[in-house]
């Protein structure tokens, strides 16, 4: 889902084209608390959100549909996703085969699947935005020496950040840019060295909040995959 190489003429078109159709979230009504979510994630005043929560409590969902209202609105922004290779039995990317597009592309799922479950099927849309780079991946190991200007940064599973990592990457923050930092604190594969829990306490004061720096928690309840994994969630939260 890198950046691909094609004619001026051709990325001239597809950028008049890549909005025709309306971006909708189909099937789907925002619920009370989702909505109190994209309130604050429309807000222009808001840099950075820390979004935590167990699995199946929409905070990829809500960080992507975010992300899509943003570039529907602004034509000068560019989404990107991003996310860490850790969870594929401790290999780094360099131990696996194939060019960085290659090796990165299976940790896209997520993401692919929210673009599926909310752009049109009946358009090209999808495709064009990729095509125009609007829509890009990157691992988190490599942003730094990045400055992002007209980005919506969604940060995917963030619990497998280190603090170094994460502090990379909000940094990297610049004008007209807005990050959503997702993750789930029951959650890591990185055997105890997880930064997300201690850079959300850290930002979460009224301060930081002033300043555009919000801490937003989903939580059992708010899951809606399934009324199983609700169960579990709460079984595992009370154990």
């Amino acid at each position: 889902m890198g950046r691909k190489k094609i004619k001026p003429e051709e990325a001239d078109q597809i950028a008049k084209n890549v909005f025709k159709s309306k971006i909708t979230v189909k099937g789907k009504n925002l619920s009370e608390k989702q909505n109190t979510f994209q309130k604050i994630a429309s807000n222009e005043n808001t840099k950075i959100m820390f979004v935590s929560g167990p699995a199946g409590s929409t905070k990829t969902y809500m960080a992507v549909y975010s992300a899509l209202r943003h570039l529907q609105k602004d034509e000068d922004l560019d989404l990107l996703y991003v996310r860490t290779a850790i969870e594929s039995a401790d290999k780094g990317l360099g131990a696996l085969p194939g060019t960085l597009e290659e090796k990165f592309n299976p940790y896209m799922a997520p993401l692919e699947d929210k673009l599926d479950e909310m752009l049109p099927k009946t358009t090209q849309i999808k495709s064009d935005l990729i095509k125009s780079g609007r829509i890009q991946a990157m691992p988190i190991n490599f942003l730094r020496g990045a400055s992002w200007i007209n980005k919506i940064v969604v940060a995917d599973e963030s619990q497998n950040f280190t603090f170094k990592e994460l502090v990379t990457l909000i940094t990297r923050i610049g004008d007209n840019t807005k990050l959503f930092i997702c993750g789930d604190m029951m959650q890591s594969d990185i055997n105890g060295k997880s930064g997300f829990s201690d850079m959300v306490k850290l930002f979460s004061d009224e301060e930081s909040k002033e300043r555009g720096i919000h801490n937003f928690r989903f939580n059992e309840h708010d899951i809606f995959r399934s009324e199983i994994l609700k169960y579990i969630v709460t079984k595992l939260k009370n154990k």
